[in-house]
């Protein structure tokens, strides 16, 4: 099981490592790449059948700004895309979002959220993509969801147990 995961920019590396460790956590290899819609779009085309090339089965795309990235590869491919919206510029990510999820019929892109989580949920989405393929995944998945409550459980026992305020305190 293989991702590819591409970004405009080598600026969203340190968020989009979130990914390639969320991935990593389900067993799924990664394929990472840097290339640009606008400035290298030649490269978009090599990128996917690199992508191919080495078997990866979805694509998570990262982009700020303008975020034609994830876009542009889902009219390239037949593969699920994934786009993460990245935070900065004037908008602070808001531009690239509203880029994202507004694709034209007929090209639909899944769009997370702006940064880390929608980092980490590019992650996990992808793992439930290819779930439908990989049985073993769906094991690794339930597993993740029933950690998760825990770590909520958990969490709400010592604030029942010290209060809000020895809590915070705790937790700086």
């Amino acid at each position: 099981m293989k991702a590819a995961i591409v970004m405009g920019s080598d600026s969203d590396l340190i968020i989009m490592n979130e990914t390639v460790n969320t991935l990593a956590q389900f067993g799924i290899e990664s394929f990472v790449s840097i290339t640009s819609a606008h400035r290298t779009p030649s490269k978009v085309k090599a990128f996917l059948a690199e992508a191919d090339k080495q078997g990866c089965e979805v694509i998570i795309a990262a982009a700020g700004l303008a975020a034609h990235l994830g876009g542009v590869m889902a009219a390239e491919t037949i593969k699920p895309v994934i786009t993460v919206p990245m935070a900065g510029g004037p908008l602070n990510g808001v531009d690239a979002l509203y880029s994202m999820v507004q694709m034209p019929q007929g090209v639909p892109v899944g769009c997370m959220a702006i940064g880390k989580a929608g980092a980490v949920n590019a992650g996990v989405f992808a793992a439930q993509i290819l779930a439908v393929k990989y049985p073993a995944l769906k094991k690794k998945l339930a597993a993740y969801k029933k950690k998760l409550a825990l770590s909520v459980k958990e969490k709400d026992a010592k604030l029942q147990k010290s209060g809000i305020k020895k809590y915070l305190e705790g937790n700086k």
